[in-house]
């Protein structure tokens, strides 16, 4: 089969599934996408460049908009080339969130299209944009989250199909378009993410940071150490935890930019939570580590006594899935996208977003009771084996895959024209159902998992390339609590592994009254 891919970050979303392919043979795959330093063997890479930068002088609501049409005729114009050299595909697999599917349907009107739909947003309550109290949106900035949704409108009334990770994703979509979406869960490695049950009794070091086996270790990670991921009220909860745990030490890993929602003035949340809590957190128990190498990330997962993750209601981060397989004792917020992987009291303690002592209670319960938190640790793991198994997720990408260009080509030969053939095979049409603002607990659905952060690959700039790639970005995440003026969420960007650094704290004194609001996409 010929399998053409478009997302700008080379290999994105479809690390796991490109490299499958490649691995079973007898595919031709080409992937459009920005030059990076990425390389999978058996890959034909289309590099494209947008030729410039969202127009300033537009209206703040259109710029996203604008730059997505940018990168619309750029891919266009690659997938034109691609065309004239005689490439064909049978199906092309994308994500519309930065707006490059918006016209391949024009150069490929024949050839169905699996686009990713990643998050729909929203200015009521029930997701990401005022959740947080301390952060309140500002009534001007409302327009502009709405604006957002232009690319996702105009991808969701354009021909093909969709899928996404969770049930939650899903149901942030309206109603009218949830029947166009599949949810196909994200998988993970079970082979790779699992437990060590000796860790423990092991040293284990990151940098100059040891912890001895004596020690209990909490660890936090996030891309970035940010208040979409909960990082400041983590923060909060560290004071009673570290006093009534005297022999805990807490590892974070995470970067000191921003990845979702607003940007601080100056600083960064780390420095400011720091000044916030001065004199009330024994440093030498708080390590900030950066961001960090795949395989130290995992390793630290499987020596963690108790893992704390935390985020509003927004896409979830494939560490979690990780942590789950890795069979962590989880204290998770009780938000929706959460609560669609833990069951609270069976796969991990779930505990409330805003509040750092109910935080702190819960890593408190599962440090001090360590049958309970054996119990959660087997269910986690039996859970992510249950519904996170990577093979799994593959055979379901294939046989999606296979059963839409199998309906396309049956409707094609019928007479209906690709440009026409857009409502969802019957072999996958499902019952629509209404926006959920809560997901199902992980042991009532059925399988699905998530992938890991790819680690940085290296690649040779060229207009078409052919490589080879390691593909798995590394790691980490560290972020910093603090309030600052609302500003529309950027699409986050792949970062490199960077080593812990000390950073001075200087007193920063935020404005409190906007802050973090309406995430900016992962990758």
């Amino acid at each position: 089969m010929k399998y053409l891919f478009i997302h700008q970050n080379f290999p994105g979303q479809y690390l796991h599934l490109v490299r499958h392919l490649v691995q079973v043979g007898g595919h031709e795959i080409v992937f459009i996408s920005e030059d990076n330093a990425n390389l999978i063997p058996g890959v034909r890479r289309v590099i494209y460049r947008v030729p410039r930068p969202a127009a300033e002088q537009a209206h703040p609501g259109v710029r996203e908009f604008d730059l997505g049409l940018v990168r619309a005729d750029a891919v266009a114009k690659a997938a034109t080339t691609l065309k004239k050299l005689g490439f064909e595909p049978d199906i092309i697999v994308g994500h519309h969130g930065w707006g490059e599917l918006l016209n391949i349907q024009d150069v490929f009107p024949g050839v169905p299209v699996l686009g990713y739909f990643e998050f729909y947003y929203h200015t009521e309550p029930g997701f990401d944009v005022g959740f947080d109290p301390e952060f309140p949106m500002q009534q001007s900035m409302m327009p502009l989250v709405r604006a957002k949704n232009a690319i996702n409108l105009l991808a969701l009334t354009a021909p093909g199909y969709g899928q996404t990770p969770t049930e939650f994703q899903k149901g942030a979509y309206p109603e009218w378009a949830q029947e166009k979406i599949t949810v196909l869960r994200e998988g993970v490695d079970l082979e790779t993410c699992r437990p060590d049950p000796t860790a423990a009794r092991r040293k284990f070091s990151i940098g100059d940071v040891h912890v001895s086996p004596k020690e209990k270790l909490i660890t936090y990670v996030s891309r970035d150490l940010e208040p979409y991921r909960g990082f400041h009220v983590f923060m909060r909860a560290l004071p009673r935890i570290l006093k009534e745990q005297p022999n805990a030490r807490v590892i974070m890993v995470g970067g000191d930019g921003v990845s979702y929602g607003a940007r601080l003035p100056t600083g960064s949340w780390r420095e400011v939570m720091l000044a916030e809590l001065d004199g009330k957190l024994d440093l030498s128990r708080v390590h900030f580590v950066g961001k960090v190498a795949y395989d130290v990330f995992l390793a630290l997962l499987q020596r963690s006594d108790v893992h704390v993750y935390l985020t509003y209601p927004f896409v979830a981060s494939w560490s979690l899935r990780e942590a789950m397989a890795a069979g962590c004792a989880i204290v998770g917020s009780a938000t929706a996208p959460v609560e669609e992987f833990i069951e609270d009291g069976v796969t991990g303690r779930l505990v409330p977003f805003t509040e750092p002592d109910k935080i702190a209670a819960g890593v408190l319960e599962l440090l001090a009771d360590t049958q309970t938190a054996k119990k959660m640790r087997q269910a986690a793991r039996a859970e992510a084996e249950r519904s996170l198994c990577m093979k799994a997720y593959l055979a379901q990408y294939d046989a999606l895959i296979e059963r839409l260009v199998a309906t396309h080509k049956a409707e094609v030969g019928a007479g209906t024209s690709g440009q026409q053939a857009e409502a969802r095979p019957a072999s996958i049409r499902k019952t629509r159902q209404p926006a959920r603002k809560k997901s199902v607990p992980a042991s009532r659905m059925a399988a699905a998992p998530e992938p890991v952060l790819p680690k940085p690959e290296k690649i040779r700039p060229a207009a078409v390339k052919v490589g080879a790639s390691k593909a798995a970005a590394s790691r980490a995440t560290p972020s910093k609590p603090a309030a600052a003026k609302t500003a529309l969420p950027k699409t986050a960007t792949s970062k490199k592994t960077t080593p812990a650094r000390k950073v001075a704290v200087k007193p920063v004194v935020p404005t409190r009254k906007t802050a973090a609001s309406a995430g900016r996409r992962k990758k």
